[in-house]
C-alpha cells in the first residue's frame, strides 16, 4: 500500500530522525514539506528527497509560533494541493537538574515541543476537517515522557503532555476520520551519541556496520530508518483504525504502550484518614508502587570497553 498522491508535513526534518521520516514518506509516494531553522540544512533535506525521486519543498522557521504552523500548512496546500499527514518531530534540549534549570531552559523546550505540537496540529486539523477527507496526525514522543529521566524536567513535561493531547485528539477527531497517534522512537541520535552506555552501538552506526544484537533486540535500540517504517505505516490507509495509541519502536522491537490505569484500588469505610493510611499502607499499598526512570540491563562484557 503506497502513499501515492498524499502530502505530508514533517517538522524538524532537516536531519536525523526527522529527515529519515521525510525520506521514507517520499519513498512511499508522498510529497513532503520539510522544516528546519537553518536554510542550508532545509535545502539539503529537499535535495536528498529529490535525489531519491521524491517531491519536497522547505519551510525555514522555528516551530512553536502559530505563524510557522500557518506557513507549513500553506506550503503543503500551495505546493501540492492538499494535506494528508502531519508528523510533529521538531525539538530542542536544555538538560539540567531541577534546581539548576532556568525559566528560559524550561520555556524554550516547552515552547518548541509542546506548544509547537499544539499549534501545528491545530492548523493542520483546521485544513483537514474543512477538506473532509480525513488525515493522519503523528506526534513524536519519548521514553522520557513515559518513564521520566534525570535532568529532563522540561523535556519530560513536554513529551508527557504530547501524549495527553494525542489521546484527547483521538476522541475529538474520530468523526472527521483523522487519526492521532504518538510514536516513541529509540534510535541513534546526537543525544544518544553522548551516552556511554550506547557507545558500541553508536560506533557501529558510524562505521556503517550492523548494530550488535544486544542493542537491536534486547534494548530495542536501532537506527533512524528503523523508526521510519512505522511513521509511513501510521500515515497510510492501512492504519485507518489505529488512533489514540502510544507506539514505541527501535531496532527489532515494536511496543504498544499501555494507557495509565490504576495499579491498585482499595476502599475504607468513612474515607482514608491519616491514621487509616499509616496502618494500611505497608500491607495494602506499598507493594503496588510504580518504578520511575528507564531500566537498562547490564552491558555485556564485550561492550564495556567502548562505554568506558
Amino acid at each position: 500500500m503506497s502513499l501515492d498522491g498524499k502530502v505530508a508535513i514533517v517538522t524538524g526534518s532537516g536531519r536525523g530522525l526527522g529527515l529519515a521520516y521525510a525520506q521514507e514518506l517520499a519513498r512511499r509516494g508522498a510529497s513532503v514539506v520539510v522544516n528546519d531553522v537553518d536554510a542550508q540544512t532545509a535545502a539539503d533535506a529537499v535535495a536528498a528527497i529529490q535525489a531519491i525521486g521524491g517531491q519536497a519543498v522547505a519551510v525555514v522557521a522555528p516551530v512553536g509560533p502559530t505563524e510557522t504552523a500557518k506557513q507549513l500548512v500553506s506550503a503543503a496546500v500551495e505546493s501540492f494541493g492538499r494535506l494528508d499527514i502531519l508528523v510533529t518531530n521538531a525539538g530542542v534540549l536544555r538538560d539540567t537538574v531541577l534546581w539548576k534549570m532556568s525559566d528560559d531552559d524550561f520555556d524554550t523546550v516547552i515552547n518548541v515541543h509542546l506548544r509547537g505540537t499544539f499549534t501545528t496540529v491545530r492548523e493542520a486539523v483546521l485544513h483537514m476537517r474543512a477538506a473532509g477527507e480525513g488525515g493522519r496526525i503523528i506526534c513524536i514522543g519519548s521514553p522520557t515522557g513515559q518513564r521520566g529521566n534525570f535532568g529532563q524536567t522540561n523535556y519530560a513535561a513536554a513529551k508527557a503532555g504530547i501524549v495527553g493531547m494525542v489521546r484527547t485528539w483521538a476522541l475529538e477527531l474520530k468523526r472527521a476520520g483523522i487519526t492521532a497517534n504518538t510514536v516513541v522512537p529509540v534510535a541513534a541520535t546526537a543525544m544518544t551519541a553522548t551516552v556511554p552506555y550506547f557507545a558500541a552501538a553508536m560506533q557501529a552506526e558510524a562505521k556503517g556496520e550492523p548494530m550488535p544484537a544486544f542493542f537491536r533486540h534486547d534494548l530495542g535500540f536501532g537506527t533512524a530508518d528503523d523508526v521510519a517504517g512505522l511513521i509511513a505505516f501510521l500515515g497510510s490507509d492501512a492504519a485507518a483504525a489505529v488512533t489514540g495509541q502510544v507506539i514505541g519502536v527501535g531496532g527489532d522491537r515494536l511496543q504498544v504502550w499501555t494507557h495509565p490505569e490504576a495499579a491498585l484500588t482499595a476502599y475504607h469505610e468513612g474515607g482514608w484518614s491519616y491514621d487509616a493510611l499509616v496502618e494500611a499502607w505497608p500491607t495494602q499499598f506499598a507493594g503496588a508502587l510504580q518504578s520511575v526512570g528507564e531500566r537498562f540491563p547490564e552491558l555485556p562484557e564485550e561492550f564495556k570497553t567502548a562505554a568506558s
